[in-house]
């Protein structure tokens, strides 16, 4: 028995590795995006849903009215989720002046006694429903942007005629063991998804930085058919677009387009996160991306039962530790590439002690994404 465990074990890791080389490679040769000296003149809403956002909202507006692509030419739509803090006052008193904010509450775009699987997906649905520009680009109320966020945004889509872009995300505020374990997820995370995107493996995303054609998000008719799902207004839209215009979904590998948004604040807000991330798993009509999820849990199963059976053979302890060093090697040359490129390479020195956490992390929020439910913005969610 223990044979046959250990070949699949290994068999695991083979495939793994194969997988992550695959993305490295496609990381590697995906090009940056130089802008051109020709200006974009596309006209773009940000569309932000926001719940109890009021320790975020003046930095977020700071950092919306400090864009240099033309006033004209952009409007911030931010939809309130039936906020229960100051949020909506501080939208209506606001003093940026030439900000082109618009306003709104949800509950006032909801009908009397109907029930609401996704909020986010219902306020994004009703800002682009109030929006004036071609391109949508969402965000969220807890991020930061580069004065030529927007500008970079604009000038990719119009270079490539994009239908869908993806775009980078990463985390500030790194100064405690659960930012560093976190932005150095979602390094892996980003790097896995421009790889993908680039290659058209697999559809991948983050909702904090997404841009995509408002006459497209209606051709595929929005949420329907996703909108029962609590999560996936990112990821679940863009399958449905991908299947739509397979050639016009990218990836925008830049690095004025990086947004910076808050990582969880505690272990218990990280685990409720990962676990709404991994509540989408079976959802997803790109079964590619499922198989890849299932080899990963898989592996990290591995390393668990392996460990358990070192109490017994220590043989067992031996194996496991020279696997989950050949689980380092295999990884470290990748997310270091990405690393290099969102400026963080100094956090790859903590990369190899955090594999034991990251093993264990993976196999329970896979466990309660499938089997169990979160608490997210002060609402409970159950699978």
């Amino acid at each position: 028995m223990m044979p046959l465990f250990f070949f699949l074990f290994f068999l695991l890791m083979v495939v793994y590795a194969v997988l992550i080389a695959y993305y490295h490679s496609a990381w590697n040769k995906l090009p940056q995006f130089a802008l051109s000296e020709k200006e974009a003149s596309v006209l773009i809403s940000v569309i932000i849903a926001a719940r109890n956002e009021e320790k975020n909202i003046p930095q977020l507006l700071q950092s919306l009215q400090d864009q240099q692509y033309p006033k004209s030419l952009y409007e911030v739509i931010i939809i309130d989720d039936h906020s229960t803090d100051s949020t909506w006052t501080l939208l209506q008193e606001h003093s940026f002046a030439d900000l082109p904010l618009k306003s709104l509450q949800l509950q006032d775009h909801i009908e009397e006694n109907r029930v609401i699987a996704s909020y986010k997906k219902k306020a994004i649905e009703t800002g682009i429903h109030a929006a004036a520009g071609q391109l949508i680009v969402t965000t969220d109320a807890d991020c930061r942007f580069d004065p030529r966020w927007l500008q970079t945004i604009a000038a990719f889509y119009q270079s490539h005629e994009a239908k869908f872009i993806a775009a980078p995300v990463t985390f500030y505020n790194q100064s405690s063991l659960l930012s560093v374990f976190q932005s150095l997820d979602f390094l892996t995370l980003q790097g896995i998804t421009a790889a993908s995107v680039y290659k058209r493996f697999h559809s991948m995303c983050n909702g904090a930085n997404l841009a995509y054609e408002k006459a497209a998000f209606y051709e595929v008719n929005g949420f329907n058919d996703i909108d029962a799902i609590a999560s996936g207004d990112d990821m679940l839209l863009m399958h449905k677009i991908f299947k739509q215009y397979p050639d016009k979904v990218y990836y925008l590998k830049n690095r004025h387009a990086i947004v910076t948004t808050e990582p969880a604040a505690s272990w218990k807000q990280f685990f409720h996160q990962r676990i709404r991330w991994a509540s989408k798993a079976d959802k997803y009509d790109d079964k590619r991306i499922f198989w890849v999820l299932l080899l990963v849990y898989l592996l990290n199963v591995c390393f668990l039962v392996g460990a358990i059976a070192a109490f017994w053979k220590s043989i067992w302890g031996f194996l496991v530790l020279l696997l989950l060093l050949a689980k380092v090697l295999i990884e470290f040359p990748f997310v270091n590439s990405v690393a290099i490129f969102f400026g963080q390479q100094k956090l790859m020195k903590y990369f190899p002690f955090l594999q034991p956490l990251h093993i264990g992390y993976t196999i329970i929020a896979g466990w309660l994404g499938k089997f169990g439910h979160y608490d997210w913005k002060g609402r409970r969610i159950k699978k």
